[in-house]
C-alpha cells in the first residue's frame, strides 16, 4: 500500500511514547496523526492493515484512517479522534459511584465480542501467537515451555473474537457509542486468554502500575473486577471459583510482560503453578 505523503507543518506536536509521536492537526483538531519514529516503516502498515481487516469483520472499533509519510521519511497513521470519549477505566477512576454501571457495559461489550465469529484464515489464531511468543522466551526453562505448551494445547478451540489487550482502559464510550482501541494483537480463540488481561490489571497488577495507568487505587480496581465477573460469567458463579478458572490464563500473560520488561516476573509467575 502506497503512503499518501504530508507535510508536518500541517501538525502540531502533542505527545510522545516508546514507538513515536502524536500530533494535531492545525485545521481540524478533531484529526489525530499517530507518526512512528525514523525507520518504523511495516509497523504503522502493519496496525493499519489489520485495523482494518478488525473494523470489516464487524468488531466495534473506530474507523481506521491513512497511511501516511511525512517529508522526512518517517511513516505514520492519520485518523480522525472520537471526539468526547471517555475510557471506562476513567470513567469509573472520575465516578467511583457509576462504577457497577461501568462494569456491567463493559462486560456486555466483552460479551458481545466474544460471541463474533471470524474469519480464520485472515485472524491469527490466539494459541499460535502463544506459542510463538513462548519459544521466544528466554526465562522459561525447556521443561516450563514444554508444561505451558501443554496446556495452551489442551485449551478449547473457537473461532470467536480475541482483543488480545482486554484492558479496561481499551474500551471507550462517547454517548451511546461504544468501542473497542488498541486492537494492534487481536486474533481469535478462547475468551479466557482475553478476559485474563481484565483480572490482571485489575488484581494482580500492583497499586504503583495501577495507579499510574488506570489513575486508581488498587482497591477500587479490584472492585471493579468484583462487580465485572458476575456481569460477564454469571451471577450464580462464585468469584473464587472464576478466579481459579481465569489464574493460570491470567499468568500466560507473564509471556508477553517478560517480553515488554525483558526480565523475569515472579508475581505473575505464581499463576502458572497449577500449570507449572
Amino acid at each position: 500500500m502506497e503512503a499518501k505523503k504530508i507535510s508536518l507543518n500541517d501538525y502540531v506536536l502533542f505527545g510522545g511514547g516508546a514507538n513515536g509521536e502524536s500530533y494535531d492537526f492545525k485545521a481540524d483538531p478533531s484529526i489525530m496523526l499517530k507518526l512512528y519514529f525514523p525507520g518504523k516503516i511495516q509497523q504503522p502498515l502493519d496496525e493499519m492493515l489489520l485495523a482494518r481487516k478488525v473494523y470489516e469483520a464487524g468488531i466495534p472499533t473506530p474507523e481506521p484512517g491513512e497511511y501516511v509519510v511525512t517529508e522526512d521519511g518517517r511513516y505514520g497513521i492519520r485518523f480522525r479522534r472520537i471526539m468526547g470519549k471517555k475510557s471506562y477505566s476513567r470513567a469509573s477512576a472520575d465516578n467511583p459511584e457509576l462504577m457497577p454501571r461501568y462494569a456491567a457495559e463493559f462486560a456486555g461489550m466483552c460479551r458481545d465480542l466474544h460471541s463474533i465469529h471470524v474469519d480464520t484464515k485472515v485472524f491469527e489464531n490466539v494459541k499460535n501467537r502463544y506459542y510463538r511468543l513462548l519459544e521466544e522466551n528466554p526465562f522459561f526453562t525447556v521443561q516450563e515451555k514444554d508444561r505451558i505448551g501443554r496446556f495452551i494445547a489442551d485449551s478449547p478451540d473457537a473461532d470467536t473474537a480475541v482483543h488480545g489487550d482486554l484492558q479496561f482502559s481499551n474500551a471507550i464510550f462517547a454517548g451511546d457509542r461504544k468501542y473497542f482501541i488498541d486492537l494492534g494483537d487481536f486474533s481469535y480463540g478462547y475468551n479466557l486468554f482475553d478476559v485474563a488481561m481484565v483480572y490482571i490489571c485489575c488484581c494482580v497488577s500492583d497499586e504503583a502500575f495501577i495507579q499510574e495507568t488506570f489513575h486508581m487505587p488498587k482497591s477500587q480496581s479490584i472492585e471493579f473486577w468484583k462487580l465485572f465477573a458476575p456481569c460477564y460469567f454469571g451471577e450464580d458463579r462464585p468469584l473464587v471459583s472464576i478466579e481459579e478458572e481465569i489464574g493460570p490464563y491470567a499468568g500466560l500473560k507473564t509471556i508477553i510482560i517478560e517480553r515488554d520488561t525483558k526480565c523475569p516476573m515472579p508475581e505473575f509467575r505464581a499463576l502458572l503453578k497449577p500449570i507449572l
